[in-house]
């Protein structure tokens, strides 16, 4: 078994979740971020990759909430990138660091998952198991950077994709999108069925299942 896995992100009216530095834009709407904090409450984790915590560093935790009824922060890092003074690793909420077989990184964390597979690579399906089946997570938040989000729709593990397009343009013929990395994220591409459609301020929330 493995848990639900919901990616929501936010995204300018071109397409961008930031400019061509990396550097965060802010994108969504107040109404928008409610909701966002109204997901987090709801899941049991939430999931970025080691490229956000190095531009964004982000908490990920939700106002008002204590240690323990915060929802469960995860980090994909696969070499061992995210620093000691990560915000991340505060403690404000529990945090699951996961890494590949070949990185021999410790946090000051509640756990370090590993993958089995060999190499550099983080095996995601063996881990969301690991999480659902060893841990009790039941449903994780996938929040980015894009190739994080562009893996997990890769690797056929996404139930829920929610998008925040929002009234802004940014540009960049190099600057990142929802689901980022080289070439087709899968041969022709991974088609969606539309659930719904929200304005929420200068904005609108598009909600999609993955097909098949």
């Amino acid at each position: 078994m493995r848990p639900f896995v919901h990616v929501n992100c936010a995204m300018s009216a071109d397409g961008k979740i930031a400019g061509e530095d990396r550097r965060q834009v802010r994108i969504s709407s107040e109404e928008d971020m409610a909701r966002v904090m109204g997901l987090r409450r709801d899941l049991d984790a939430i999931l970025v990759g080691v490229g956000t915590v190095i531009a964004d560093d982000p908490r990920l935790t939700v106002k008002g909430l204590d240690y323990d009824s915060n929802p469960v922060r995860i980090v994909l890092d696969p070499d061992g990138r995210t620093p000691d003074s990560a915000r991340v690793l505060d403690e404000a909420a529990p945090t699951i660091m996961v890494t590949s077989a070949s990185c021999e990184r410790e946090w000051d964390c509640e756990e370090t998952i590993r993958s089995s597979r060999p190499g550099s690579r983080i095996d995601l399906a063996e881990v969301l198991e690991e999480l659902c089946e060893e841990i009790g997570i039941e449903s994780v938040l996938v929040e980015g950077g894009g190739e994080t989000i562009a893996s997990f729709f890769r690797e056929g593990l996404v139930d829920r994709y929610t998008v925040f397009v929002g009234g802004l343009l940014i540009g960049g013929r190099r600057a990142p999108t929802p689901a980022g990395g080289d070439g087709w994220i899968a041969e022709s591409g991974i088609r969606l069925r539309l659930k719904g459609a929200e304005a929420l301020g200068n904005g609108a929330v598009l909600t999609f299942e993955p097909e098949g």
